[in-house]
């Protein structure tokens, strides 16, 4: 893979930044953290080079100054909200967030529970959190938020929510996903801290969009394909250009709400010690680019990825005509087509060719492989089976997994496990390889290539299922898949 960002120079560019701008406000500020602290495959995807765990690790450089506090919205409790990319609740999601912070040696004070209204779900919540010895503060809702300044600043307002008690000089204010009311919370600790006469600043910290970077710059541009369904739109801050005569970006919903923002700070502290929303920014990603065209071709791959997820969530059902809009808005904006993309065609081509759903990966070499359905194996698991060929130097006509080994998993999937598909996912023939290796060396020379993949492309002409899904993800595939299912039904499992 081609390296567009410096990672390294990136964690001593942004701690640095961050101990900055504490000192700033006399020692004690709250961050609010945008995105994934760990785990952020996008930016890793669109800044080559960037490492999912960054965001953790540059922390760890100041741990012991970090306290970490996880805010959850009470509603998102009662209807069970559910994050996309783990399929757990929220409120599950939480004590996997404090987990592994704790396993990574940093310090959670506590959960706060914003919007709390007395919701039954919410209330069990913070029964389950008492129980396993984690405190626990609430949050209500203010009316006329966030426009009524003169009610939010008053002990009717922000007074009214409980005091999170911090011991760090850093608090992180993360969140299980969007809308959960870190920006609030940070707002209510300000009017709590200046009530109590302590000195305190509030900061933001989010990746995208890159500040310093064009309006229309391919990385800006995937961070809004990212997230069409929350219709986010990367614009010119009017605020930072008024005050300072430079063009910076930030997206819609801080350039609406600092004037807010301002005037609750200034109903706080007397001032707003920020002129623009982009002040409000701790972000240094943009100083770490190395290699603008590698991360620039690296984002209009991720924009073609986001569109045909968008497309399949709406023929799952999960979002509207107006996300793949938007999508293909950002398509055209990018200069974006599945021509970018040479797994898109030849797969296209191999079902053509074979009558039935296939698959097709460009590996780190450059080279093209395609997989087709056959009786005993899916698309996917035939094309990994023939990637894993091509890089061991292995003739993919070969044969490294015997139809004996295969044919009684199949046998078994039908006979006993209720399966109506006897053709084995990606994990079974990952597990038939294993096997076969014990006495094949050929075998166990082409599953040492599975860590060969990660970063590689691959487009399938339908969806795939979950399983297979999952093990592309584990690996470290970029997929993409057509919008349609391998069988018309009305119901299919997700």
């Amino acid at each position: 893979m081609k390296l567009g960002f410096d990672n390294e120079k990136y964690l001593a560019l942004q701690a640095r930044h961050i101990k900055e701008r504490r000192s700033q406000f006399g020692g004690k500020l709250y961050l609010e953290f945008g995105g994934k602290l760990f785990d952020d495959y996008h930016a890793s995807r669109v800044l080559p080079g960037f490492e999912p765990d960054s965001k953790i690790r540059m922390l760890a450089t100041m741990r012991d100054d970090v306290e970490i506090v996880v805010a959850i919205c009470a509603a998102d409790i009662e209807k069970s909200k559910v994050r996309g990319d783990l399929g757990i609740g929220y409120d599950d999601d939480v004590l996997r967030l404090i987990d592994v912070f704790r396993e990574l040696g940093f310090y959670v004070g506590s959960v706060v529970i914003t919007q709390y209204a007395a919701q039954a779900a919410a209330d069990t919540f913070i029964d389950r959190l008492t129980s396993l010895g984690i405190r626990s503060y609430k949050h209500y809702p203010i009316p006329g938020y966030p426009s009524d300044v003169a009610r939010i600043v008053s002990e009717d307002g922000l007074g009214k929510n409980d005091y999170i008690e911090t011991s760090r000089s850093v608090v992180v204010v993360t969140a299980p996903g969007p809308g959960s009311g870190k920006m609030a919370t940070c707002l209510s600790q300000l009017y709590h801290e200046h009530q109590r006469g302590i000195r305190a600043g509030y900061a933001k910290y989010e990746t995208f969009p890159i500040w310093n970077l064009p309006l229309k710059h391919p990385v800006n541009l995937a961070y809004e394909a990212a997230t069409a369904d929350l219709n986010d739109v990367n614009m010119i801050d009017p605020f930072h250009l008024e005050a300072y005569g430079t063009t910076t970006v930030n997206y819609n919903r801080d350039v609406e709400i600092f004037p807010v923002l301002s005037a609750i700070f200034e109903k706080i502290q007397g001032e707003c010690p920020y002129k623009s929303p982009t002040d409000m920014g701790v972000n240094m990603a943009g100083f770490a680019i190395v290699d603008d065209e590698v991360c620039q071709e690296a984002s209009r791959m991720e924009i073609l990825r986001r569109y045909y997820a968008g497309a399949v969530d709406r023929a799952k059902g999960k979002c509207g005509e107006d996300v793949v809009t938007k999508l293909q808005l950002v398509m055209r904006q990018a200069g974006v087509t599945p021509d970018i993309c040479p797994a898109v065609q030849a797969s296209l081509d191999k079902a053509a060719a074979t009558g039935a759903p296939a698959g097709a990966m460009v590996l780190p070499d450059g080279e093209l492989v395609t997989g087709k359905t056959s009786s005993l194996l899916g698309p996917s698991a035939a094309l990994l089976l023939n990637a894993l060929k091509h890089m061991a130097g292995i003739d993919h006509k070969l044969e490294l997994i015997p139809a004996a080994v295969i044919e009684p998993i199949s046998a078994m999937k039908i006979g006993y496990l209720g399966h109506r598909n006897p053709r084995l996912h990606s994990d079974e023939v990952l597990i038939a390889l294993a096997i076969s290796a014990l006495s094949n060396p050929l075998a166990a020379m082409v599953q040492k290539q599975l860590t060969a993949l990660r970063g590689c492309e691959a487009h399938f002409t339908v969806i795939l299922p979950e399983e297979d899904a999952k093990v592309y993800q584990r690996l470290g595939v970029h997929v993409s898949c057509e919008p349609k299912y391998e069988v018309r039904r009305l119901y299919h499992k997700k």
